[in-house]
């Protein structure tokens, strides 16, 4: 058996002297394991850091084994991803959510997705827009989407402010109102259609809420599982952020 195709490093692990066990989200075979001889080696060590986008050969002679990686670097980023703060919880909560995928089930729209969001990491607002994102499509990906397409109660496709904590389905300024103090804000942002350049904090916030609430009760918690702590790592560096560019010039 034997194949090749892009990949982006979510972990390794060390596997005896000098091997190392290294997983991969590929482009067309989907979360995919395999040991790379020498991986825990100098001279491969800094192309299988979580975030660099790599060329992999995979053998083995049984399609279920573990198999082999040849591993060529494409683009590595892990450099500058580790170089800040948000940077290194930002990559490391979204390896931990790719994680989440069934091994060796193809998810093409997510492997482009996380590779469009490392790509644009640098500023912290951009990275947690591409969080929530990410984190949105995982709950579609997964079974959980929600429907913020148009209200839930009167099918308008207008004026969708809120979403429902119990359905995920979007509901209208007019349909909410009565109920807002029950509902969750739904930001600008992740509205159909709508830009993001007049994006504020808030806006931030609600968006983390929002999927992270869908996140815990329908993925993690029926796996014994939390939120990671790279997760509120990251929210925590961007709140941070967020109190530092609203303190007065000096």
């Amino acid at each position: 058996m034997e194949w090749t195709d892009e990949g982006i490093v979510l972990g390794v692990r060390r596997h005896g002297e000098s091997s190392a066990i290294v997983e991969l989200l590929t482009r067309g075979h989907g979360r995919h394991l395999g040991l790379v001889r020498g991986g825990a080696g100098s001279r491969l060590r800094p192309l299988l850091q979580p975030g660099n986008s790599v060329s992999a050969v995979w053998r083995a002679r049984l399609d279920e084994h573990l198999g082999t990686y040849a591993i060529e670097g494409l683009k590595l980023r892990a450099a500058t991803l580790l170089g800040s703060s948000h940077g290194v919880y930002g990559v490391t909560h979204l390896a931990s959510i790719a994680r989440l995928l069934p091994e060796r089930d193809p998810h093409e729209q997510i492997f482009a997705m996380l590779e469009h969001s490392l790509d644009d990491f640098d500023d912290i607002g951009s990275a947690a827009v591409h969080v929530i994102h990410f984190e949105l499509a995982m709950l579609g990906e997964l079974g959980f989407g929600l429907a913020l397409e148009n209200c839930a109660v009167t099918g308008e496709t207008t004026d969708l402010i809120y979403v429902s904590p119990k359905s995920g389905g979007a509901v209208s300024r007019t349909a909410g109102e009565p109920w807002r103090d029950r509902l969750l804000r739904l930001p600008p942002f992740l509205r159909q259609g709508q830009m993001h350049d007049d994006l504020t904090d808030e806006d931030l916030q609600d968006g983390f809420r929002l999927t992270g609430l869908f996140l815990l009760r329908h993925v993690l918690e029926p796996r014994g599982q939390g939120h990671s702590d790279a997760r509120a790592g990251f929210i925590s560096a961007l709140t941070r952020q967020q109190a530092k560019a609203a303190l007065p010039a000096p």
